[in-house]
């Protein structure tokens, strides 16, 4: 006798063409797989109302799926939450970084740049005494060019002063340039050495992620790196 009421292998049926109409495109690359809320909700409306009256769905997996859709609701709104709040702060980053150009900065950093007889200041801090310190200084392909045994110094912020030229004492052309520090402490013992940087800043770039301080020789800082800014560039 025919009761008017879906069966069990119908309701299947249905669930199954209810998950293809509403399922959304074959992902592509980097696309997420996942239902979307509103094709879960959708999905979830076309089981209820399909569903056998004399055998529903069970109590537990009805609450499953609505603990699912109540998670996915949840980290949507806590992902747009987040996705304001990056670009909040990076508008506020970007207005701050504004407030440094013309002014002469110095950061964390290993690079330093040379402009005929110009060569951009360049710095480091020692935490104990070291008996030694080894500098290597590397052009923009990463060849090493010239290597300096210092002697021993105190702890506290020193100034390293390159002639920019090479192991041969030959003049390097312009460009910029890296500087790797190594220290020995009075044992023997190595000795961690912060290197930082200097320049004008010329300007700022927002690359999406980081905001940047272009200095005016062409070098770029990250604007978190920078540690103090020591005056008005000349």
């Amino acid at each position: 006798m025919d009761t008017g009421l879906l069966s069990n292998s119908t309701f299947s049926n249905i669930v199954g063409r209810a998950k293809n109409d509403f399922a959304p495109e074959k992902p592509k690359t980097g696309d997420k797989s996942e239902l979307d809320r509103n094709a879960f909700l959708r999905l979830l409306t076309t089981q209820l109302a399909h569903q056998d009256p004399l055998n529903p769905m069970k109590d537990k997996e009805f609450v499953a799926q609505l603990a699912q859709f109540s998670s996915l609701e949840q980290l949507n709104n806590i992902a747009e939450t987040i996705g304001e709040f990056k670009k909040a702060f990076a508008r506020q980053e970007m207005q701050n970084a504004a407030g440094f150009i013309g002014k002469q900065i110095r950061a964390a950093g290993r690079s330093l740049s040379k402009n005929d007889e110009a060569i951009s200041s360049f710095s480091y801090q020692l935490p104990d005494p070291a008996k030694k310190l080894y500098v290597n200084i590397f052009d923009s392909h990463g060849n090493i060019i010239r290597s300096i045994t210092l002697p021993g110094r105190m702890p506290g912020q020193h100034e390293f002063i390159w002639d920019g030229k090479d192991h041969n004492g030959k003049d390097l052309p312009d460009g910029v340039y890296s500087i790797f520090m190594a220290a020995e402490g009075k044992n023997g013992e190595a000795l961690m050495v912060n290197t930082k940087t200097s320049g004008v800043v010329s300007g700022v770039v927002n690359d999406g992620d980081q905001v940047y301080l272009r200095l005016a020789d062409g070098r770029s800082i990250n604007f978190r790196d920078v540690l103090e800014v020591v005056g008005l560039g000349s």
